[in-house]
């Protein structure tokens, strides 16, 4: 102790040695300890694959056997976390509705179903924040690189226009504008969630 009076200055140093030597291995057996990484959040925004039946039907026939995963050349459909279903992220890697649609043909429940041909596949709706795209600067990347001609270019309003009737929300238009912009202007809904009303442009 430091009132006691043979504690003295060679005590006190000691003292002070093994009181550093125990703080140096609090220290080193925590900087290695694996830090809580923080919880990314739950994506909603994902899309069904080409020719996905309506949601609650999809669920019910769906067997989580990742066929149609497999089965995609690009890579697009991935595994939700969430339940294993399969799903696409537009904004990482978009459907690029293959001509012969081997997810489709890989499906043996018929959660997902033969489609004639692109146009008749029904994944979302593209929609345009006007406020964040830069097609009245000039840019036109999605545009050249729909490829069921869905999006065109307002010259006199110098804003991209959506043909609903031929956008089936296969997602190439928010990869490509994640690719070159700063920010996504141009995003999907997807179809389960559309509603009357629901796209505003």
């Amino acid at each position: 102790m430091a009132g006691d009076p043979k504690y003295g200055r060679r005590d006190f140093l000691k003292d002070s040695v093994v009181s550093v030597a125990k703080a140096a291995r609090e220290f080193s057996l925590h900087k290695d300890a694996p830090r809580e990484q923080p919880v990314a959040p739950v994506r909603t925004d994902w899309l069904r694959p080409p020719g996905a039946v309506a949601e609650a039907a999809f669920l019910e026939r769906c067997t989580r056997c990742s066929d149609c995963i497999k089965a995609c050349p690009p890579g697009a459909i991935v595994s939700d976390l969430a339940n294993g279903t399969p799903v696409i992220f537009a904004d990482q890697v978009a459907c690029e509705l293959c001509e012969d649609f081997p997810c489709i043909a890989a499906c043996a429940t018929e959660a997902l179903l033969p489609v004639a041909d692109s146009f008749e596949v029904r994944m979302g709706l593209a929609s345009v924040s006007h406020r964040s795209c830069t097609a009245g600067q000039g840019c036109h990347a999605c545009v050249s690189k729909c490829p069921v001609e869905a999006l065109s270019m307002d010259f006199h309003a110098l804003r991209l226009v959506v043909e609903h009737e031929r956008c089936v929300g296969c997602g190439m238009c928010e990869q490509i504008c994640k690719t070159v912009n700063d920010r996504i202007a141009v995003k999907v809904t997807p179809a389960r969630n559309l509603s009357a009303g629901s796209i505003s442009l």
